[in-house]
C-alpha cells in the first residue's frame, strides 16, 4: 500500500501540464496547436516568449524534485525515493489531466536526479547544456545526457533502486526521441529559436480551455 501510495503521489505531481499552465496564465496559444505539438520548455519557446519557455522548464523540473524532495522528508527510504521520482517522470510523459498524451520528459527528469543527489543532476544538464549550446539541437543534448546519466549513477550508487530509476527513464527518453532521431539523422531537425509550421493538436486531445 505504501508503494502504491508513493507511486501514485509522484504520478499526480508529473502530471502537471506546467506548459499549458504557464501558456494560459501568459494569454499565449496552447502549445499543443504549434510547432511540435509538444508540452515542452522548448516548444513553447516557438511561442515567441522566452519567459514562458523559462517558466515551463522550471516547473516542469521542480515537479520531479519536489516530489522526491518530500518523500525524502517523509523520511522514506531509498527504493521509494526511486519509485516516486520514476512515477513523477511517467506522470510527465502519461498525464492523467491530459488523456496520457504528454511531453519527453528531459525537464522533469533532471528534477529527478538532481533529487537524487545532485552532482548526478548538474552533470546530466551540463551535458544537455553544453551539447545544445554547442549545436542549437536540443533534441541531441537530452539523448547524449539520457545515456550518460545511468553510467553516472552506476558509479555513484552501485545496483540501488535509484540507479534503476534513472536507466527506466534514460530508455523512456530514447524512446519518447525516436522522431527527432530520425529527423537529426536526416539534417531535418529544427534548431533551438526556429519556429515551426502551425499543426492542428492531436486528435483525442482537450485543451484546459481558452488560452
Amino acid at each position: 500500500m505504501t508503494a502504491f501510495l508513493c507511486a501514485l503521489a509522484g504520478y499526480l505531481a508529473g502530471s502537471i501540464p506546467f506548459a499549458l499552465v504557464v501558456s494560459r496564465a501568459l494569454r499565449l496559444p496552447d502549445p499543443r496547436t504549434y510547432g511540435s505539438g509538444n508540452i515542452g520548455a522548448t516548444n513553447v519557446l516557438r511561442s515567441g516568449s522566452r519567459r514562458a519557455a523559462l517558466f515551463t522548464l522550471l516547473g516542469d523540473a521542480a515537479k520531479g524534485w519536489a516530489a522526491v524532495l518530500v518523500a525524502s522528508a517523509l523520511g522514506l527510504a531509498v527504493p521509494f525515493l526511486a519509485l516516486v521520482g520514476f512515477a513523477a517522470f511517467l506522470g510527465h510523459l502519461f498525464p492523467v489531466w491530459l488523456r496520457f498524451h504528454g511531453g519527453k520528459g528531459v525537464a522533469t527528469a533532471a528534477g529527478v536526479l538532481i533529487a537524487f543527489d545532485w552532482r548526478l543532476g548538474v552533470a546530466a544538464i551540463g551535458i544537455w547544456l553544453a551539447v545544445a549550446a554547442a549545436t542549437r539541437y536540443s533534441s541531441l543534448g537530452a539523448l547524449l545526457a539520457a545515456v550518460a546519466a545511468p553510467a553516472a549513477a552506476w558509479w555513484m550508487f552501485g545496483a540501488d533502486p535509484r540507479f534503476y530509476a534513472v536507466l527506466g527513464m534514460a530508455v523512456l527518453l530514447v524512446l519518447r526521441h525516436r522522431g527527432n532521431i530520425v529527423k537529426l539523422a536526416r539534417g531535418e531537425e529544427s534548431r533551438i529559436g526556429e519556429k515551426k509550421a502551425a499543426q492542428p493538436a492531436p486528435a483525442g486531445m482537450d485543451r484546459m480551455g481558452p488560452p
